[in-house]
């Protein structure tokens, strides 16, 4: 299980620089229901997982293609019954280990375990700073003062802990609070990220949706306790799209740092890129991880600058943004080549814009809840 392979034997990754980080999707199944949730609509089953043995093969050739980072999410990943196995694993082939997760299937016995098994550290998601909130977002009763415990065993074993707190018209009138919430569990770091709309998001658009005097109040706060708390709390802000001038550098650019694996074992290089229906995503029962990385024409399609419109290639942004998100133009434009609409120079940033102010004039849309 531990020779190269053939793909590394011919050093073809090495005509890219390896992936810093992979996301690790261990299942889609997960007791939440979070309607901003990455997830794809049609999701996995069950059946269709990588077995513990696949899935140890996946890490290994991860480590030696140069990934230093896994991160294990979901869906749930302490719904996977040997998600300790796996972080052995994970640990033995030198890779740092973090967890993403929403505590609910964590017992402090498990907890112990993974400490003593060598995991670096913890992502806790929060819905809101209360149990009404927080369960009426997630969807499951009580998640939020299991949380809490959760908090209190990571901070028993010393693990470091990041707070993620996706945001939305619905919380983000209590980012203040959120952020003292992550003080109070000894986090040394808050995530406070909007809602990127893709996956369940995408069909709850006008229920997260927030206004723009919303996002605004929202980055005057985090300015502030970023200056309020420095030396205590690091606090990394991911703002809305919808609301933007130019775009982020999505996933750090399309096969540039990152690469995520499915529970089902496909390869992408974002969240959801599934969605862009031109594209074929290699398997890793099928191609090793390496090849897949370097040599796929997936993650060769809108890899560096050459793909560009010229629009974008011609923009001093070209290698800060590159390009921005791939999945966004595909929905807003149609066209996944196409500039970003997040891009005030997009033709179709008017008309991003303008269904972001119509969702978030909606009163009070329901929740379409994630399903599995």
């Amino acid at each position: 299980m531990n020779a190269p392979t053939p793909a590394e034997k011919t050093g073809t990754v090495r005509r890219v620089p390896a992936p810093m980080a992979m996301l690790a999707e261990l299942t889609y199944r997960c007791p939440l229901k979070c309607p901003y949730c990455s997830n794809p609509l049609e999701m996995s089953k069950r059946s269709e997982e990588l077995s513990t043995e696949e899935w140890s093969e996946v890490l290994r050739q991860a480590a030696r293609m140069g990934v230093l980072h896994v991160h294990f999410s979901g869906g749930e990943p302490a719904a996977r019954r040997d998600l300790e196995q796996l972080l052995s694993v994970a640990v033995e082939a030198g890779l740092y280990t973090n967890l993403i997760t929403s505590g609910v299937g964590l017992t402090e016995a498990r907890m112990k375990d993974l400490s003593a098994r060598g995991l670096d550290h913890i992502q806790l998601s929060v819905q809101g700073t209360d149990s009404q909130t927080a369960d009426l977002i997630g969807g499951y009763r009580g998640g939020f003062d299991h949380k809490m415990k959760v908090a209190g065993w990571i901070a028993a074993e010393g693990i470091p802990l990041t707070v993620n707190a996706v945001m939305h018209r619905r919380n983000l009138d209590r980012t203040a609070e959120t952020i003292d919430l992550a003080v109070k569990l000894g986090a040394r770091r808050i995530e406070v990220a909007h809602t990127q709309i893709h996956g369940w998001a995408y069909v709850n658009r006008a229920a997260l949706m927030p206004t723009r005097e919303q996002v605004d109040r929202c980055s005057e706060i985090v300015e502030e306790a970023r200056e309020r708390l420095k030396g205590t709390l690091v606090i990394d802000y991911v703002p809305p799209d919808h609301h933007a001038k130019y775009p982020k550098a999505c996933m750090g650019g399309w096969g540039r740092v990152g690469l995520n694996v499915t529970p089902s074992g496909k390869v992408l290089p974002c969240h959801a890129a599934e969605s862009i229906p031109h594209l074929e995503f290699e398997n890793v029962k099928d191609k090793p991880l390496a090849w897949i990385w370097a040599d796929s024409s997936a993650f060769n399609a809108y890899r560096g600058t050459d793909w560009m419109p010229e629009l974008c290639r011609s923009c001093d942004r070209r290698e800060v943004d590159w390009g921005g998100c791939r999945c966004q133009a595909m929905a807003y434009a149609g066209d996944a080549a196409a500039t970003d609409p997040a891009c005030i120079k997009s033709p179709f940033h008017a008309k991003m814009q303008d269904m972001a102010l119509a969702e978030a004039a909606d009163i009070s849309p329901a929740y379409v809840y994630r399903t599995l």
